[in-house]
């Protein structure tokens, strides 16, 4: 777990100085772009885990009703687990459905 040192402002940008266990910026794998803060006290709405087959052995994350507009759940999805020392933190990313409330057109060839 980490915790921000000293954040300033610089244009449009803010630029943020975090001091971070080195066994979190492992898990980076070296990727120094495209990197999300986020903190699981933010993570403050409830949602369930779906168990299926034998012995439950399977489980299903599920997204609440009001999160799932504008996800396009039919292409593929990433998932990633952050161990803490007492929590299992997994972040999913789905792509956005890009034509979400654009009428098709449909090609007649």
């Amino acid at each position: 777990m980490g915790s921000i040192i000293s954040s300033r402002r610089e244009e449009d940008k803010v630029i943020v100085e975090a001091a971070l266990d080195y066994e979190e910026l492992v898990q980076l794998r070296g990727e120094i772009d495209d990197i999300h803060l986020f903190s699981e006290k933010v993570a403050d709405l409830e949602t369930n885990i779906s168990s299926r087959g034998k012995n439950e052995a399977t489980k299903y994350f599920l997204i609440p009703r009001h999160l799932r507009k504008d996800l396009s759940i039919r292409e593929s999805v990433s998932c990633q687990r952050i161990n803490t020392p007492d929590k299992a933190i997994f972040v999913y990313v789905v792509n956005r459905n890009v034509f979400h409330g654009v009428k098709r057109i449909r090609n007649n060839r």
